[in-house]
């Protein structure tokens, strides 16, 4: 349970309760400052979603026509998904994540993260913090915490695109800064969908397309993007400019990708300096299959997007919560799917790490080949390096 003062004005209020018709990019700054969320639309995966979870912030859900009603003081009982309207004495903190398995169960941790405190969050939580050698995070998330809006910057002309890859990189320089000895960061290229690009855009056109998801974002949008490209070599080159060497720190990640050709068109598009390492997101079922000629073509790593993969295996809209019961992470074809690209990256040599949910982490243990690593969110993995570090040593 957890009680506080409602927030209905989407501007930020610390250790307030935000109420929402739904969870969109423009109430980042309200999410982020919220000591829980209720709102009446979304699914548990989604993107600002996984903002919250990093932060290890609840969100519940309830019909819309009650939200009217959240006024004031209210408490939130999380375990029975309900809402009791002001004050109860046996109101407490929220629960934490299960900690049942390890940090030595996961490989080569990572973190997912949508901004630089949750760096400092892993990394402040004591020796075995080191643990955890890397850090990933969408460039979408990184334009939140920065106040950017992409598609403006990139619509904008020379000038403006070369300001978006300065932004970018100092923010980058502030993230690598914050590392310990031998972590590092991955950037998961701009992966704007236009639904979520309208909300974030005042003057470049975005496109009305009847099912986002599947549209024009990603790789497929990367790829017709020279703005884009430019911006990128302006991220790097001020990356070099600033952190010699330690600009190898930060490394890069085709997202929405479905085949080798893809990746191999991008990777020419973006005309990268020979040894900047770039990894491939498997998200989609092409992908799942495509696994081994992606390594082939160049893939340094390979990063598999469970999230999406359910949506895309099993027809369920991650970011609808009506078919929520259909959204099943542990589905048998979704596992084999994960599997398949667990063995072919292992069997050429190529590092392949597996995202978790932590109610998951056991199952996906017990039921899947040993991958590099797993990738959890920032709050998630707190909980198990925590634990670890409450472990006796023998």
């Amino acid at each position: 349970m957890l009680r506080g003062v409602c927030n209905r004005t989407r501007n930020p209020l610390d250790g307030s309760i935000l109420v929402a018709p739904s969870l969109e990019a423009s109430l980042y700054e309200a999410i982020v400052a919220a000591r829980a969320i209720v709102c009446s639309s979304g699914g548990l995966t989604g993107h600002m979603q996984s903002i919250c979870r990093g932060r290890g912030i609840p969100v519940l859900r309830v019909d819309g026509a009650e939200l009217a009603d959240l006024v004031g003081e209210v408490t939130l009982h999380l375990e029975s998904q309900s809402i009791v309207l002001g004050s109860d004495t046996g109101a407490g903190a929220a629960g934490s994540a299960d900690g049942s398995s390890s940090l030595d169960d996961l490989g080569s941790a990572c973190a997912v993260i949508a901004d630089l405190q949750d760096i400092r969050t892993i990394n402040s939580c004591g020796p075995k913090a080191a643990q955890v050698d890397s850090f990933f995070i969408r460039e979408e998330f990184l334009c939140l915490a920065a106040g950017l809006r992409p598609l403006d910057c990139l619509d904008g002309g020379p000038a403006a695109v070369a300001s978006y890859g300065r932004a970018l990189a100092d923010r980058l320089c502030t993230f690598v800064e914050a590392l310990l000895p031998n972590q590092r960061l991955i950037l998961r290229l701009l992966d704007l969908r236009s639904d979520h690009a309208a909300g974030v855009t005042e003057l470049a056109p975005v496109a009305v397309e009847p099912n986002p998801e599947l549209g024009l974002h990603g790789a497929r949008w990367l790829l017709g993007s020279d703005a884009y490209r430019d911006a990128l070599h302006v991220v790097l080159g001020t990356l070099r400019s600033r952190l010699g060497e330690d600009a190898g720190r930060v490394h890069l990640s085709v997202p929405f990708l479905n085949d080798a050709e893809e990746f191999a068109q991008l990777r020419a598009h973006l005309d990268l300096p020979p040894g900047v390492p770039v990894s491939a997101f498997i998200e989609t079922p092409a992908a799942v299959h495509a696994a081994t000629a992606i390594c082939a073509a160049g893939a340094t790593e390979l990063f598999v997007g469970t999230k999406d993969l359910v949506q895309f295996y099993l027809a369920a809209d991650r970011s609808n919560h009506l078919v929520a019961d259909s959204y099943q992470t542990r589905h048998p074809a979704v596992l084999d799917g994960v599997r398949r690209v667990v063995e072919s990256a292992r069997a050429v040599g190529i590092p392949v790490r597996v995202f978790a949910l932590g109610a998951d982490l056991a199952h996906y243990l017990e039921g899947l080949p040993t991958p590099d690593g797993y990738m959890m969110c920032t709050a998630e993995l707190q909980q198990v390096v925590l634990q670890s570090q409450s472990q006796p040593q023998y």
